[in-house]
């Protein structure tokens, strides 16, 4: 029997396939990459039956549309976005059953920048390094969607029985990111975790992938020189030359040479991929054991 296929009808901005990516090969200089906000992709593919591993579509900003050439079983979560069916409106947060043929279609995203389309089945693109993700920073995994693309769809499993129930947060108005301090937080003024609490910060428009920018107060260094490269980490606060935070996201570089200030947990950093532009972001310092100063 051969699979079922879904044509892209319209891309958007930037839509890529997404799992839960491909860890464990830093030492190769590739990323984990996978979704920004994975709770939203594990809400989606369990909507529908799939394992939380399953490929989702993720869109950025405007949504996409897509047409598969026999009945499917969708769901939409990430940002609330409006969803249609031939035209007609549908569910959001919520299984639908889209019929063969027809184009459903996922609109501009609604307080937040990432939608997560989920197909029973899921996306069943040739995996690499064990994941199925696009990383924009390698190149590995398909390349972002365009018009016209054909996408192959996995076995369709049974539908989950408590996906219905699971809570979903509101996009953030909001930033807050905690940040376990060091492992070069005394390259840094000792005024620094005080600019980052202050709460002047926004999230800049040139953010990705990649990283979450900010705009905002300067942290000036306390010490002058080059740093030799060192290993990165998902949600290392990176500081570069202009003195504004960066915040590694699923896409950083394994490896780089501008001090690191901080660390934000992982599991804090899903609401990073749904701050658009402008979002207040205000920084929670944590100096532990393990910083700098803090074994001085």
């Amino acid at each position: 029997m051969t699979r079922a296929l879904v044509r892209v009808v319209r891309a958007g901005a930037l839509t890529t396939v997404q799992d839960l990516g491909r860890p464990g090969h830093a030492h190769l200089g590739v990323p984990r990459s996978g979704a920004l906000d994975p709770p939203a992709h594990r809400r989606a593919n369990r909507l529908v039956g799939n394992p939380d591993g399953a490929a989702t579509l993720e869109t950025t900003v405007n949504g996409c549309a897509v047409r598969a050439d026999r009945a499917v079983v969708a769901a939409v979560t990430g940002a609330p976005c409006a969803v249609r069916i031939d035209g007609a409106p549908a569910a959001w947060g919520a299984a639908v059953r889209v019929p063969a043929g027809a184009v459903l279609e996922l609109g501009a995203a609604e307080g937040g920048l990432r939608c997560y389309l989920a197909l029973a089945g899921g996306i069943d693109v040739e995996p690499v390094l064990g994941s199925r993700s696009t990383d924009l920073l390698s190149g590995l995994g398909p390349a972002p969607l365009a018009e016209h693309d054909t996408l192959p769809l996995g076995s369709a499993p049974g539908r989950s029985s408590d996906a219905d129930t699971m809570p979903w947060p509101a996009p953030p108005a909001e930033l807050l990111l905690p940040v376990l301090l060091g492992p070069r937080d005394d390259w840094f003024a000792e005024d620094a975790p005080r600019l980052l609490a202050a709460g002047a910060y926004t999230v800049s428009a040139a953010s990705n992938r990649i990283g979450l920018r900010t705009e905002g107060p300067a942290l000036r260094r306390a010490v002058d020189g080059e740093l030799p490269s060192e290993g990165m980490v998902l949600g290392a606060v990176q500081v570069p030359p202009d003195g504004r935070p960066v915040v590694f996201l699923a896409d950083h570089p394994v490896t780089g040479g501008y001090p690191v200030i901080g660390v934000v947990p992982e599991p804090r950093l899903a609401a990073a991929a749904q701050a658009v532009p402008g979002t207040p972001v205000r920084f929670l310092p944590v100096r532990g054991s393990g910083s700098a100063h803090g074994r001085r």
